[in-house]
C-alpha cells in the first residue's frame, strides 16, 4: 500500500478522500494549503500527491512547478479542480502532474486514478522530477474536458468509418475558447460513436446527466440526427 498526500483547503474534501483511501489501506498524509504541503514534502516524500489547483495562498500549478524547479517532483502528481482548463492541464502536465481529476470526485474515478498511477509510475529524469507520458497532455486535456460536455453529438461520417479509436488534430493557432469548443466536440463525437449512438451510455461514460448532454451537444452544433444512423 502506498503514502498519499492529499492538498486541498475544502475540508469536506480532505475527509472524504482520506477515509476513502484508507478503507483501501493506504496511509494518507493531509495538507489544507500550500505551506503545510511544502513541510509534508520536507518530511517525507509520498508515492503519490493529490494536489487542488485552486488554492487561497498558493495555487497547484504554482507549487508544482516550485517542486519540479527544486528535484523535489519525485513522485506522481494527481491534479484536482472543478474549474481548470485545457490549457491549465496542458501547463500542468508539462510541469509533471501524471493525472487529473475533476470535480466532485466520485469514488470509482478516484480509485482508478490511483491505481492506474501507483502501477504505472512515469520514468524520472537524473534530478529526479517526473517526465510527461508521450501524449500526456491530450490525456489530461481529454480529463479535464470530460465532465464539461454533454452526449448524444454524432460522429462525422468521416471518423464514424474509421472507427471511435480515429486520430483527431485541432489547430492551437486561434483563440482558446475555439480550439476549446473543437476539442469538446470531437470528443462528444468519438464517445457517440463509439457507444453507437446511446445517449444513455454517452452520458454515464462521461458523467453528464442527459438533459445537460444533450443541452451542450447542441451548444457545440453536433448534428444529432448522424448520431441515429450510427446508433441507438
Amino acid at each position: 500500500m502506498a503514502t498519499i498526500l492529499v492538498v486541498d483547503d475544502e475540508l469536506g474534501i480532505r475527509d472524504l478522500l482520506c477515509e476513502i483511501l484508507n478503507d483501501e489501506g493506504h496511509t494518507v498524509e493531509l495538507a489544507e494549503n500550500a505551506a503545510q504541503a511544502r513541510q509534508q514534502r520536507a518530511r517525507m516524500q509520498p508515492d503519490l500527491v493529490l494536489l487542488d489547483i485552486w488554492m487561497p495562498d498558493t495555487d497547484g500549478v504554482t507549487l508544482l512547478k516550485e517542486w519540479s524547479s527544486a528535484g523535489l517532483l519525485t513522485m506522481p502528481v494527481i491534479m484536482m479542480s472543478g474549474h481548470a482548463t485545457i490549457d491549465t492541464a496542458v501547463e500542468a502536465t508539462r510541469i509533471g502532474a501524471t493525472a487529473f481529476l475533476e470535480k466532485p470526485i466520485t469514488l470509482q474515478k478516484l480509485l482508478k486514478a490511483v491505481d492506474q498511477v501507483l502501477n504505472k509510475q512515469p520514468p524520472k529524469n537524473a534530478e529526479g522530477a517526473v517526465h510527461s507520458q508521450p501524449r500526456a497532455a491530450t490525456t489530461a486535456a481529454t480529463a479535464l474536458t470530460a465532465q464539461a460536455t454533454p452526449a448524444g453529438a454524432a460522429m462525422p461520417d468521416a471518423l464514424a468509418d474509421a472507427g471511435p479509436q480515429a486520430s483527431q488534430s485541432f489547430s492551437l493557432e486561434g483563440p482558446l475558447r475555439a480550439a476549446r469548443d473543437d476539442f469538446e466536440k470531437a470528443y462528444f463525437e468519438y464517445h457517440l460513436a463509439k457507444e453507437s449512438g446511446s445517449m444513455t451510455r454517452v452520458a454515464e461514460k462521461t458523467g453528464l446527466e442527459r438533459t445537460h448532454l444533450y443541452r451542450k451537444l447542441k451548444q457545440l452544433g453536433v448534428d444529432l440526427s448522424r448520431g441515429k444512423r450510427h446508433g441507438a
